[in-house]
């Protein structure tokens, strides 16, 4: 009897032990667990006590107030910085089908709870479909609003709630100094939410733009930038939007400590003309210029008005452009050499005085003709306004 009750009892141990065996690998995984030495135990074995993993938002007691303050602006920037991936459609060259290719990815942020993304322009040329992915890793086909190629800019539409849209707080770059502190939030190589810190290491740098101009006032920072941070936002330390990060200067590719990002206050003055137009509003007085080498070559300071449109400021105001005399020859009428008393030396710098001036906005021009300097004051109009749709 007492041998068929010990045999009974080792059975069950052994079925309790398989039981708990196929039940630990359902999972492929055994549940976490923390050791912990229970009370009044010593020179006992110790026990695994299942214990809850630790919080995602908890934080080591030591942090200093900058690495706080750090943390607090990352996670609050990342509800708003997204991920853009564009394809491009190409069509195959043996059935003449359609077919989608990755074209490129880059990141972006939410602009308003209407659901405009802004990025760069760089990070959609040559795109055909895009995809935006929220933080919350919803992801959103997007459409193009509109662009400014001249200063690698661009705004996407996404059609998705208001609630899971949070806008950046918006910042100002004039005021920078060199040595302030900036982060910089971005998906470089295809990766998660990534944060840099650096500082503003230089003001008033210039950058090729995809359309060919010179974006001015370009902020130079050693916050590390890497491909896929293009069209990501640049902070300041209370998490306000300073510029969008747009290139690198590396022979490697991968980030050198020399980053830029086009400013805000070019980002805060074309998103709501891209949203209404779908372009840029170029600010001007109705002329053509002579292009700038022909102009070198005659050998005047300053712009020359090739022509002056009918109806526009210029024509009200009296300027003249190159006359044809009697002989066929071409005389110089009007010359432009200064803005507001801000000296110009080509046509990109007098669209540069005009664009800061803006729309509506009244200038003394300083214009040179038969060797005679005066000065005009004349409005600024739109030149293309219209939607472009």
């Amino acid at each position: 009897m007492r041998t068929l009750t010990g045999f009974l009892m080792a059975a069950l141990f052994l079925l309790g032990y398989l039981a708990g065996w196929g039940t630990g690998h359902r999972t492929g995984r055994p549940p976490e667990t923390t050791a912990v030495i229970l009370p009044g135990m010593a020179g006992t074995a110790d026990l695994e006590v299942p214990q809850p993993a630790p919080s995602a938002n908890s934080l080591p007691d030591d942090l200093d107030p900058v690495e706080l303050r750090q943390i607090e602006v990352f996670r609050r920037a990342s509800d708003s910085v997204v991920y853009i991936t564009s394809i491009a459609l190409r069509r195959s060259f043996f059935n003449m089908n359609l077919f989608q290719i990755p074209q490129g990815s880059g990141s972006g942020f939410v602009w308003d709870t209407h659901g405009h993304i802004v990025t760069n322009f760089h990070v959609i040329e040559g795109g055909n479909t895009f995809i935006v992915a929220l933080s919350d890793q919803t992801e959103w086909e997007a459409s193009v609003v509109g662009v400014a190629p001249d200063k690698d800019l661009a705004v996407l539409k996404i059609d998705v709630p208001a609630r899971q849209l949070t806008p950046l707080p918006i910042g100002r770059s004039a005021s920078l100094a060199v040595g302030q502190k900036v982060l910089a939030v971005g998906n470089p190589f295809g990766l998660d939410h990534t944060l840099t810190v650096g500082v503003v290491s230089a003001l008033g740098r210039e950058l090729r733009s995809p359309g060919g101009r010179i974006i001015r006032d370009v902020i130079q920072t050693d916050a590390a930038i890497n491909p896929g941070n293009s069209g990501g936002p640049l902070l300041d330390s209370r998490g306000r939007l300073i510029g969008i990060n747009s290139a690198i200067y590396s022979p490697t590719g991968a980030s050198a400590g020399i980053g830029f990002a086009v400013p805000v206050d070019t980002v805060a003055r074309l998103v709501p003309q891209l949203i209404e137009y779908g372009r840029p509003l170029q600010p001007g007085i109705g002329i053509t210029l002579l292009p700038d080498h022909l102009a070198s070559r005659i050998g005047l300071e300053g712009v020359v008005i090739y022509e002056v449109l009918p109806n526009g400021p210029a024509a009200r105001a009296g300027l003249q452009g190159v006359q044809t005399s009697r002989s066929g020859r071409l005389v110089v009428g009007d010359w432009i050499i200064a803005v507001d008393g801000e000296p110009v030396s080509t046509g990109d710098d007098l669209m540069h005085l005009f664009e800061g001036a803006g729309i509506d906005a009244e200038v003394d021009l300083t214009v040179v003709r038969d060797d005679v300097h005066k000065t005009i004051r004349i409005t600024l109009i739109a030149l293309n306004q219209g939607p472009n749709r």
